[in-house]
């Protein structure tokens, strides 16, 4: 089974092409990390749990207050406690100074480790129905290390950071111009992810440019997915599944190439550090 690991940044488009690619013709199944991410900081969880006491003492915010209309008992509508208010605890974790990193390092702390289980968890029933490639949505790929085990990385990006910023304001009508910036500087550059994609070689990292319209973007899929069938023929996974020792070599090949890979990709970035 081929891991297809989908990535890019905040505003970019991710989402869409997630979407694109669960559609007919490709029907892939996703994995998306975001929505695992949700999933596991309901109220209830160990995750929850984590983030209210380590965050509540110091955001009065942080839980979606009581009310009446719409219902918000102040047990929550499954007893278990009331939801995150995402947007309070975003001020806190988004931004580039160290409190915030540090704060968001927190957080990804108590999220990562749980959303890491349910991907393991999804993998592996997608291997046992035997679908030929599944797509791994995960914003962080390269940071959180899901790119070792892609066998083919998809970077959604824009040229244009402008394009990014309006894009974003424009979905949440609630930032502020600089609370929109604050999140896209959370995260790496997109710009440097697609080069850090396209630096894995042809087949192996496709980046997707998505400055125009829905469109454009189809053709820009449908070019990537045509180009990702021909290195990885549908007859190729079923062969793995049939025989596991042989989808379990052709793992561990594709997790040391992509060693040797980030190996590179770091020492180019030392390089050009070094030239500064």
């Amino acid at each position: 089974m081929l891991f297809i690991g989908l990535t890019g940044s905040i505003a970019t488009g991710k989402s869409t092409v997630s979407s694109i690619l669960s559609s007919a013709p490709y029907n892939l199944p996703i994995i998306d990390a975001d929505v695992l991410a949700r999933k596991v900081v309901e109220p209830g969880t160990p995750g929850y749990a984590a983030i209210v006491s380590y965050f509540g003492p110091s955001t009065p915010d942080l839980l979606v207050p009581v009310s009446s209309s719409p219902p918000m008992p102040e047990r929550g509508p499954s007893g278990k406690g009331r939801p995150l208010n995402r947007p309070a605890l975003g001020r806190r974790v988004f931004g580039d100074s160290e409190e915030r990193k540090k704060e968001r390092g927190v957080l990804n702390g108590i999220i990562h480790p749980a959303v890491r289980r349910e991907i393991w968890r999804a993998l592996l029933w997608c291997y046992l129905r035997g679908n030929w490639a599944v797509v791994l949505d995960v914003p962080l790929l390269f940071e959180s290390g899901f790119d070792l085990m892609s066998g083919v990385v998809v970077t959604v990006a824009v040229r244009d950071p402008e394009v990014q910023m309006r894009r974003l304001m424009d979905r949440d009508a609630h930032l502020t111009r600089e609370d929109a910036q604050n999140r896209v500087l959370s995260q790496t550059d997109v710009r440097l992810k697609a080069r850090r994609c396209e630096a894995r070689g042809p087949g192996r990292g496709v980046v997707v440019w998505n400055d125009g319209s829905r469109e454009q973007l189809k053709a820009e899929i449908d070019r990537a997915m045509a180009g990702i069938r021909r290195a990885s023929p549908a007859w190729w996974s079923w062969l793995c599944l049939l025989c596991p020792p042989l989808g379990i070599a052709s793992g561990a090949w594709t997790y040391w190439w992509n060693l040797a890979i980030n190996r590179q990709w770091k020492e180019l970035e030392l390089k050009e550090k070094a030239k500064l």
